[in-house]
Parts: C-alpha cells; structure tokens; sequence
C-alpha cells in the first residue's frame, strides 16, 4: 500500500505525523472537470499509417477517470470487438441503475469512487450512485478516445457521418470519481489507482486542479505511479486562455493537451430576395421555415432591449458590431424573445461559443454582411429566408488554436515547457446520454445521441487514443517514447501551408506556450525516427532539483528508495523553455538532451535552427551519425540572448532531418522573462 484517505480530527492528524513510516499528509481538494470527422482530420485512414499499424487499438485498454458512462450508447456496443485481454483484473461495479450486464467487449470496466467526496460533504446523498453518467462528460470523452462505429450519427442534422472514436477496437475502462454533487482529490487518486490494479494500458484525465504545487496534485501523485508501471497519461491544458501562466496539468510525467480547431464549419443560409445566397455560421438546432421569406430589419447596434421587442412578429433582425459589442448583443436580442430570426455581421472571430443559439441565428463576417446590409438598403421592402443545419468540410485555416485552451508556462513546473501538444477540442461530436438536454430552442430543451462539446476535455481524450494506437503499435515503447513520438512529428503548419494561429492572440502566429509542439499527427508519430526517452529516475532528478524536500518528493514517488545525487533540472525532454530575467548575470541557457534512433538503422542527422529574434542558438554537434538502431547519441543546445528581453516569448524550434530525407524530428524552443518560480504552496 502507498497511501490511504481517512477521516482524521487535528488531534488524531497530529498523532497519526509521530507515527512511523509517515511521509505526508494532503487536505482532500476539489477537482476542476474540463467523432464524425476529427478522425478524418487527423489523417487516420484504413489504407495506411497508424490505424491497420495498430489494428485500431485492438487488445489496448484505455481507461478513463471522469463523470461516469452512459452504457446503453451504441458508441459501446462491442459488435466486432475481441474477447476481453485475459491480463486484465478489472470489472463491473452495480449500483443505482446500472446493472453488471451492461458490460461488455468494448465497456469492460466500470468503478464509481465517492467516499472522500462524502467525507466532506456530509449528510449529502449521492443521486446516481453508480458508474452511470448524469452530465455526459464521461460519455463523451470516452466515446471520444475509443467510441465504436455508429453510422447515422449527428448533431440535430449537423456533422452528420459515421461517429468513431480514435481507438475504436480499443477496450474501455470507467473510473467515476468527478460527480453532480462535486469531487474530492482523495477519490481521484482512489480511482487512478484502481486502474492501475487493474490493467490500463493508457489514462485520459480531462480534469485538473489550478494552483497547486506536484506534491499536492493527487494528478501528480498518482500518474506518477502510473507512468513507473508504464501506463501513459494523457491529461488537458485546461479552459482558462487565452491568458499566459493559467495552464493545469504541468506534470512533466504526463502529457498535457491544447485544444485547436478543425476543418469543419457549421453553417446557415440567408437567401436574400434577390436570390443571392449567403452562408455564414450557425448550430442553430431547432425547426425553422425555411420556405417562407420574412422582412428584414436593420437595428444597427442591437442595445436597446426595448426597441428590440418592438420589431413585431416573424421578422429577421439585423445586428451590426463595430466596437466588440457582439456578446451584448446576443444577450439583448436572447432578452428581447423575437419571434422570427437574427442575422448577426462582427468582425469577432471567436464566434464559437455565441453559433450553438437558441434563437434562430447566422453569424456573418464584415465582408459577407455588407452582401446583406448592400441588399437591405438598395430594397425598399427587403426580405430573406434562413435556411440551418448546413454542415461544410475542409474548410482553411485549420487548426487554430482556440482562445479557451490555458496557456504555459505552468505554475507548478515551469522549468518543464507546456503544454505538449494540441489535438482537436473545437465542436466535437460524440456520444451523449439521452436523457440530458444537448440543446435549447425557444420551445424548450432538446435531446440527442450525441453533443457537440467544445474544450480540452475534448482534446485530451484524441491524444489519449493516438496514444493507444501507438501503445499497440509500439508496445515497447515507454510512455515518454509515445510522448515524444507525438511532440516531434506534431505539425506547426495548418492545412493553407501557413503557421498554425492562435484565435486567443489575434489570429497571430501560435507560440509553443499555446500549443505546444504543435498539432497531433498520428500516421507520422507512428515512424518518429528519434525519440526522447525518460525514466522514472530521471523525473526524480528533476523534482529534486527543484528543491523539494524529501518528504515533499517521497509524497510523489511514495517511495524513499530514489537518490538525489545526479539532481539535475535538463529533463531529457522534447522541448526546450530558457527564462531570461534582466536581475541574473546568465545571458545563455544551456540544455543537455539524448536522443534514440528507432528509425531503420545506421543514420545520418543534420540541426536546423529556426531564426529567433535577438537570440543566438547553438547545437553542438550540429551531426549526428547513427551506426544502428536503438544507438543513443547525445547533443547540447545552447540560447544565447540579452538579458533584457524585447518581448515577453520568443521562440523557434530545433529541427533533426535525417539524411535521406525521411525524418524531421522538430523540437519548440522558447525564451521568455517570465518568471521560473516553481509554485510551492497551494493557491486559494
């Protein structure tokens, strides 16, 4: 046993810290809860690549410690699943509506953790007192990572398609420790390690706790348990962006996901009087006469909540944004209960939250509006129809990353640079219980199979699953190779060829800070060619080098058997973060990394450096010539700057082309003045 949770009085805490054997104590916490094309996006196909590499995830079992599942979805079905791997120990739990045979092929575990919970909030009844889901979160982060095939699936006639997870011949797990009445950090780590009990190969935790140090995170505790058993951890960035520092997850055990866009746009049409047709954005889900024109009326700004219930009966207002007005706007017009529909024109780009309306709504940029407002002033009774539940594919830039995905450094490990990765998070379809409204109209809720969800809980569980087809493909790899695999081969160009964008920075070129390496790519991580990889020893090195104490270590490790003689902050890692602040006499920042050929043999590496404004960058060797395969080779890097830096980051990246053309392993650098203090006390 490496710890307990228990119900102790002061008195009783003190007593129990004299006792021998004790290492620490940590007050219980709550904890922070965070499809039919994301597949295609990501390139995965049945021709080539990662999907038939890895037999889709067959005989790999993911688990996932969230709000529960709703078993009966048909993403669960098991039709075309193989038996049960005969290493696993887990099972089914019952309880409240849930009965053991729900289980299945594809759902072949399911626990429900809630006795720390119910320390704390004493005198509550759980209302579901099961593994079954009541919010739809857990339903759909794992139908996300591992779904089965469910043709017909859609949103309300939006995104309809084939609905699959990333792993879909993957075995699913389902720990629920995230609940309607709240969650505790003790059942977290409860419910973390029974999946290691019981045979997970992978972990998708779309959840995380801000401002706390590693040795308070139960995350950090317990994944760290995990990653020494080999389980791989996926975990997310968090909502808080676009704002720098307010990343969670910062355990550099794990791998900490950013969430982006994809090629996909969801549309309406206004058909003007004329006949001109314009699109523009909408997941309006309700019914709509879409035969019928109606008089358009320009109300300009849209503040006036009186003026606008004076429109009268089935007309389409028009709302102009010219000073970022659009989320006052949405509200007046939500108060003022119109009858007919709305046509928004703003130069907002960040449109995502405002589209999913339970009006009858369009969004329009400036230049398609001025097709409308042309039409409406040229008219002396001017009117439209609007026509919803338009679903359009490759559309470009894609991805961008999105304005809600939290950005690095993190707070409790900076020295670290976070997050990873980005994976699709953006309007994500999945499986939803149905039972809980997915949608409102002006008649009242509205329910579906499936939801469209927006966040990085929706991008951790798509890492997760690359993760999983790799764990297949791969087995031999440790969960730092999978890691590595995904950050070195993560594409920073969007699919026009052009730098990947931040919509939370202006559409402006994303920096390592948002999204980490890059996009996920999961045919090129399969074949990386070098790899980074990490040990369980050399993570304590680091925590040791952070001047943690040893109780504060052995808390995480739940071990005192590591040594802190080689302590060193230069984790092998796949990126690089240097701090320059104008008080220190350092103007270079020197890393050590050693990297493992795992290509086909004998190869030939040249450095390439990105140009980094006010920064030299040295590799030294700038060659690395590999006489086999799995031979390990070793290389310093050097960022040389001034102390006072013009910016708050800069950044590049260190890319390894292999002679012949078929690898480039691409590494981010970055430099900031933000400050390296590692966080050593909870934050309130």
């Amino acid at each position: 046993m490496h710890g307990f949770s228990a119900i102790l009085s002061p008195s009783e805490l003190e007593a129990l810290k004299n006792s021998p054997g004790y290492v620490s104590s940590t007050r219980d916490f709550p904890v922070k809860a965070d499809t039919t094309h994301s597949t295609e996006f990501l390139g995965l196909n049945s021709d080539s690549g990662l999907w038939p590499a890895s037999k889709y995830g067959k005989n790999v079992i993911i688990g996932l410690v969230d709000t529960g599942v709703w078993p009966e979805s048909a993403s669960f079905h098991d039709g075309g699943m193989t038996d049960i791997p005969t290493r696993w120990k887990g099972g089914c739990e019952g309880g409240t509506q849930f009965d053991l045979s729900l289980c299945n092929k594809k759902l072949i575990g399911a626990r429900f953790f809630n006795k720390g919970l119910l320390s704390i909030l004493k005198n509550t009844t759980i209302s579901m007192n099961s593994t079954r889901d009541t919010e739809g979160h857990g339903t759909h982060t794992s139908s996300t990572a591992a779904g089965n095939y469910v043709a017909n699936a859609s949103y309300f006639g939006y995104a309809p398609g084939t609905a699959r997870g990333l792993a879909p011949q993957a075995h699913v797990a389902m720990y629920k420790a995230l609940w309607e009445e709240g969650s505790s950090s003790s059942d977290i780590i409860a419910a973390i390690d029974q999946a290691m009990i019981d045979g997970v190969d992978v972990m998708s935790l779309s959840f995380g706790l801000d401002g706390v140090p590693l040795y308070q995170d139960p995350i950090a505790i317990a994944t760290f348990a995990a990653m020494e058993k080999g389980i791989f951890v996926s975990t997310s960035a968090g909502n808080e962006g676009p704002y720098i520092g307010t990343l969670h997850n910062g355990i550099p055990w794990v791998l900490t996901v950013a969430a982006g866009t994809v090629d996909r746009e969801f549309n309406g049409i206004l058909i003007l009087g004329n006949g001109a047709s314009v699109s523009g954005a909408s997941l309006y889900p309700g019914t709509f006469s879409s035969s019928q024109n109606y008089p358009l009326v320009l109300m300009n700004a849209c503040n006036n909540v009186k003026e606008l219930k004076k429109v009268g009966y089935k007309k389409i207002v028009v709302c102009l944004d010219k000073n970022d007005s659009l989320s006052d706007q949405y509200y007046n017009v939500r108060s003022a209960n119109l009858t007919g529909g709305v046509v928004f024109v703003s130069n907002n780009s960040d449109i995502e939250f405002f589209i999913q309306s339970s009006f009858p709504a369009i969004f329009y940029n400036p230049r398609s509006g001025k097709i409308i407002l042309d039409y409406i002033t040229s008219n002396t009774d001017p009117k439209a129809r609007m026509v919803f539940k338009k679903t359009v594919l490759g559309t470009k830039p894609a991805p961008r990353v999105t304005s809600y995905s939290s950005r690095g450094p993190s707070a409790s490990c900076p020295i670290v640079s976070k997050p990873d990765i980005t994976a699709p998070g953006s309007l994500i379809l999945a499986a939803w219980p149905p039972n809980i409204s997915a949608a409102q109209d002006s008649f009242g809720e509205l329910y579906s199979n499936f939801n469209l969800l927006s966040g990085t809980s929706m991008a951790c569980p798509h890492a997760a699953g690359v993760a999983v087809l790799l764990r297949e493909a791969h087995p031999d790899w440790s969960p730092a190779a999978i890691r590595s695999a995904m950050m070195t081969t993560a594409d920073s160009m969007d699919n026009s060829l052009k730098s990947i964008e931040d919509l939370g920075n202006e559409n402006r070129p994303a920096n390592p800070l948002a999204m980490g390496a890059g996009h996920v790519n999961p045919n090129k991580a399969l074949d990386p060619g070098l790899i980074y990889d990490a040990e369980p020893k050399d993570y304590v090195n680091l925590l040791c080098a952070l001047n943690f104490t040893t109780t504060q270590i052995q808390t995480i490790t739940r071990s005192s058997s590591y040594s802190c003689l080689n302590q060193s902050l230069d984790l092998n890692y796949p990126s690089f973060i240097a701090f320059f602040n104008p008080n220190d006499t350092k103007t270079t920042a020197e890393f050590r990394r050693t990297v493992t050929n795992v290509g086909d043999g004998a190869a030939t590496y040249t450095a390439k450096i990105t140009t980094m404004n006010g920064f030299k960058v040295n590799v030294i060797p700038n060659k690395l010539l590999f006489q086999e395969k799995y031979e390990k080779l070793s290389y310093k890097l050097q960022v040389e700057g001034l102390k006072a830096m013009e910016a708050t980051v800069v950044f590049g990246y260190l890319s390894w082309a292999d002679s012949e053309g078929k690898y480039v392993v691409k590494s981010p650098i970055v430099a900031t003045s933000l400050s390296s203090e590692v966080l050593s006390e909870r934050r309130n």
